[in-house]
């Protein structure tokens, strides 16, 4: 049976942050509130709960999963190869709607789908995202949806769709809108905007002049 937490509430935020954090490392999936939609989120390093997750959504292993963190500092450990440009993009957007595909390490031990050795990565912009994040380390997060449907602003909408297949709801209230993350790939010499969200290429461009725009 899914628990659900009012994040809005003190008590209920401590209490519903620590069940989060237990249901994740038990390999279970959770749903988190972020700055763009919803999340349904699982332990990136557990291959068993990114299936899981996948199963949950009704979605292929062609659409890998991205991941959220908590800090900055986090991708020493995840990423290789990230330019001096790909830093000064997190310098500027981060925490925020910009998520980075960037080259993974080769010795990292995950299975987020097919990924072709890259892994898309963002700092959300939420309080109750980064605070979970912070305790259980990296975490495979897609939007807390069935594949086809809407992404949710609300837990209601998420749990509705995505019910009893979650073990513990996070209810930080409505987001604030359904405009997903801009999405750079930076393992390139110049990067290039494959999905315009939150961010345009005008604001991208203060930072990397020469950014290109996929067809």
């Amino acid at each position: 049976m899914a628990r659900r937490y009012d994040t809005n509430d003190a008590t209920d935020r401590v209490t519903g942050l620590r069940e989060a954090a237990s249901a994740v490392r038990r390999g279970e999936l959770v749903v988190l509130p972020t700055d763009t939609v919803y999340g349904i989120g699982a332990d990136a390093f557990s291959s068993q709960a990114v299936a899981d997750l996948l199963d949950a959504k009704g979605r292929g292993r062609g659409m890998p999963t991205p991941v959220l963190i908590g800090s900055p500092n986090t991708l020493h450990g995840l990423v290789t190869d990230f330019s001096e440009l790909a830093w000064e993009l997190v310098d500027a957007f981060w925490p925020g709607a910009l998520t980075l595909v960037a080259k993974h390490q080769p010795s990292l031990q995950w299975d987020l789908g097919d990924t072709r050795g890259t892994v898309a990565v963002r700092m959300p912009l939420h309080p109750v995202a980064i605070e979970l994040l912070t305790e259980v380390g990296p975490m495979a997060v897609s939007s807390a949806n069935l594949s086809g449907h809407p992404a949710p602003e609300d837990c209601d909408a998420a749990q509705d769709m995505l019910g009893d297949s979650v073990s513990v709801y996070l209810d930080g209230g409505p987001t604030p809108g359904n405009v997903p993350s801009s999405i750079v790939d930076v393992t390139r010499r110049v990067p290039v905007l494959l999905r315009e969200g939150a961010l345009s290429p005008e604001e991208l461009r203060k930072v990397v002049p020469d950014l290109e725009v996929a067809n």
